[in-house]
């Protein structure tokens, strides 16, 4: 019962091999920032990924291995529920198109499939980016025609807060958790007695400024810039979602890098780490409202269960014990850098393997958000 997962993110290919629900080997493969920028589309990047996976089951003695199924990490697609869907061609067209956005996870699907392929087996989705939950409120924004996404880390977002829920001797779905995602790019949302009501985009360039995004900026300044003739669009679109954050302002998008200038006594580098850290807790704390009616939530048990911060970025302690420090006051910290987000690909897929839940098949038009 192998089951290969693959999760390719912002910076890193993330390959793993399950027996069942026993995880044989775990491996991150990270990519050179500067590698990856002479790729112009995402889909040109398949053969770099698929090549790293290769050696990840070479390195680890499972070059020769029989799968029995291959899951992907879901890319931006039609909104939709979570759980799991199949690979179809409606899924593999709109992602190569980025019909709906342009990322690595949209590699997910068509790794998984390529892979399954030559095993003769299928491939699967789980819980996607564009796991759509959100409250009717939620979507509005100040112009009908662009009414708010959900699109974030849904399955380490869920994962994370169903652990922490655990730890706190809870059901998930009967608790509230603010949720922050913090790796190449950092998600924010609002999880609401198993409902993930409310999300901050990061990837529309909304939320705080992440190690390679800019985060929100004034929409008047950002016209001006192109206006002015200062950035194409298709340049400010690069900068917006690869070149700002920690890579605009320090040349790095290596928080551990960050910190390393900081103790060297570099001015500069403690000021963007401050400010960074000072965002992610005015985002977290924004979507406090889609959790507490009023001032009884907040006292009473039905408060706010846990702040929980999971990704590469919650091994700093610093960033941390910074986070805490501003907003510690709101609810218990849950801090989870190791997310169970490769479990959490094979345990779905594995469902699907003992027939306990049948994927959905994907034709593009899963849900409007209006």
């Amino acid at each position: 019962m192998h089951i290969l997962a693959i999760n390719p993110g912002s910076t890193s290919t993330k390959v793993a091999l399950f027996d069942g629900e026993t995880e044989l080997f775990s491996h991150t493969v990270e990519h050179d920032k500067k590698e990856l920028r002479h790729y112009a589309r995402v889909t040109e990047q398949m053969s770099l990924r698929r090549d790293a996976i290769l050696q990840a089951l070479a390195e680890h003695g499972y070059a020769d291995v029989k799968l029995a199924a291959v899951v992907g990490r879901g890319g931006l697609l039609a909104p939709m529920h979570g759980g799991s869907w199949r690979v179809t061609q409606a899924m593999l067209d709109d992602l190569a198109s980025a019909k709906h956005g342009e990322h690595p996870c949209n590699l997910g699907a068509p790794l998984a499939l390529e892979f399954a392929r030559q095993h003769g087996v299928e491939a699967v989705i789980v819980d996607p980016v564009v796991t759509d939950e959100m409250d009717d409120v939620a979507r509005i924004s100040g112009l009908p025609e662009l009414p708010r996404r959900s699109v974030f880390h849904a399955l380490s977002q869920r994962a994370a807060a169903r652990t922490a829920a655990r730890k706190l001797g809870i059901e998930y779905e009967k608790g509230k958790f603010l949720v922050c995602h913090m790796g190449g790019g950092i998600s924010v949302a609002a999880h609401r007695h198993g409902r993930i009501c409310d999300v901050v985009n990061a990837l529309d360039g909304d939320g705080p400024f992440t190690p390679e995004r800019t985060g929100r900026l004034t929409a008047l300044g950002v016209l001006d810039l192109v206006h002015e003739g200062r950035y194409t669009y298709e340049a400010l679109r690069t900068i917006i979602l690869k070149e700002g954050g920690l890579w605009a302002h320090l040349g790095t998008n290596d928080l551990r890098e960050v910190e390393r200038r900081m103790q060297q006594g570099d001015e500069q580098a403690r000021r963007i780490f401050e400010a960074m850290a000072y965002n992610v807790a005015k985002e977290l704390v924004s979507l406090a409202p889609a959790l507490l009616e009023g001032v009884e939530d907040a006292r009473g048990e039905d408060g706010i269960s846990a702040i929980v911060i999971t990704g590469g970025m919650a091994r700093s302690v610093r960033l941390i014990e910074t986070l805490r420090r501003r907003m510690g006051f709101l609810a218990p910290f849950v801090v989870l850098p190791e997310v169970e987000e490769m479990q959490a690909l094979a345990a779905g897929c594995l469902r699907v393997l003992e027939g306990r839940e049948t994927p959905r098949e994907y034709t593009g038009t899963e849900r409007d958000l209006v």
